[in-house]
C-alpha cells in the first residue's frame, strides 16, 4: 500500500508539473486554434454574405437587362409601325397623285380630241355646204355660226366626260 501511496503522490506531482509547465503552452495552442477556427468561420460567413450580395446584384442586373431588351423591342415595334404607316400614307398620296395626273391628262387629251374633231367637223361642214350649194362659202363670214356649233359640241363632250369621271369614282 505504501507503494500505492507513493505512486499516487508521484502521479499528483507529475500532474502538477505537467499542468504547471505544459498547461500554459497547451492553453495558448488551444486558444490559437480556437481563434483560427473563429476567424475561418467569420471569413466563411463574410464570403457567404458577399456571394449572396453578388448573386442579388447579378439578378438585379439581369432583370435590368431584360427590361432594357423589352424596351428596345417595344421601341423597334413602334418604329416599325410608324415606318409602315408613313410608307402607307406616302403610297396612298403617290397613288392619288398618279390618279389625279392621269385624270388630268385624260381630260386634256379628251378636250384636245374634241377641239380637233370640232375643227375638223367645221371644215367638213364647210366642204359639205360648198358641195350642196355648189359654190364656195366664206368661212370667215359664217365664223359665228361655226363657233357656236363647236362650243355646243364642246359643252356636250365636257358634260359627258364629267359624267363618265364621276361614275368612275
Amino acid at each position: 500500500m505504501t507503494s500505492f501511496i507513493i505512486e499516487v503522490v508521484v502521479f499528483v506531482v507529475l500532474l502538477y508539473f505537467i499542468v504547471k509547465k505544459g498547461g500554459p503552452p497547451l492553453n495558448a495552442l488551444m486558444t490559437k486554434k480556437q481563434e483560427q477556427i473563429r476567424s475561418s468561420l467569420e471569413a466563411a460567413d463574410q464570403a457567404r454574405a458577399e456571394a449572396l450580395a453578388a448573386d442579388e446584384e447579378r439578378h438585379a442586373e439581369l432583370e435590368e437587362a431584360r427590361r432594357t431588351a423589352q424596351e428596345i423591342v417595344a421601341q423597334a415595334n413602334r418604329t416599325a409601325e410608324a415606318v409602315r404607316v408613313d410608307a402607307q400614307a406616302k403610297g396612298q398620296a403617290e397613288y392619288e397623285r398618279i390618279v389625279a395626273n392621269a385624270e388630268t391628262e385624260v381630260g386634256l387629251a379628251r378636250q384636245r380630241a374634241v377641239e380637233e374633231a370640232a375643227n375638223r367637223l367645221g371644215q367638213i361642214v364647210m366642204d359639205v355646204v360648198e358641195r350642196v350649194i355648189g359654190r364656195e362659202v366664206n368661212a370667215e363670214a359664217h365664223h359665228d355660226l361655226i363657233e357656236e356649233a363647236v362650243n355646243a359640241l364642246n359643252a356636250d363632250a365636257t358634260g359627258s366626260a364629267a359624267a363618265t369621271s364621276g361614275a368612275r369614282r
